[in-house]
C-alpha cells in the first residue's frame, strides 16, 4: 500500500469529531483514503465529506485547509497521507 504525505493537522474539535487539514501537496477528493499517523494516532478511513470555511467540496488541492469528520482523534501535527492504489 502506497502513501504520499499530503498534509497535517492543524485542528480538532472532539465535540464534533472534525479534523482540520493543511494541504502541503498534492489533492484529495471524496472517495479518496486516507491514513492519520502521528505519535498516538495510526487510523484509516474514507473521505466522506469534506469542507472549506462551511462549503461543502469534491476536491481539495496544495494550499487548502479543509475539514473532514473523523472517527478516531487526532492531533496537531499528525500527518495526514493518501493512499494510492
Amino acid at each position: 500500500m502506497k502513501e504520499q504525505e499530503i498534509g497535517y493537522i492543524s485542528n480538532y474539535f472532539k465535540n464534533i469529531n472534525v479534523a482540520i487539514i493543511e494541504m502541503t501537496k498534492g489533492s484529495l477528493e471524496t472517495g479518496d483514503t486516507v491514513h492519520f499517523k502521528g505519535h498516538t494516532t495510526d487510523f484509516t478511513t474514507t473521505v466522506k465529506s469534506m469542507q472549506i470555511e462551511h462549503e461543502q467540496v469534491e476536491k481539495v488541492k496544495k494550499n487548502d485547509s479543509l475539514g473532514i469528520k473523523v472517527s478516531e482523534k487526532v492531533r496537531k501535527t499528525d500527518k495526514v497521507y493518501k493512499v494510492i492504489d
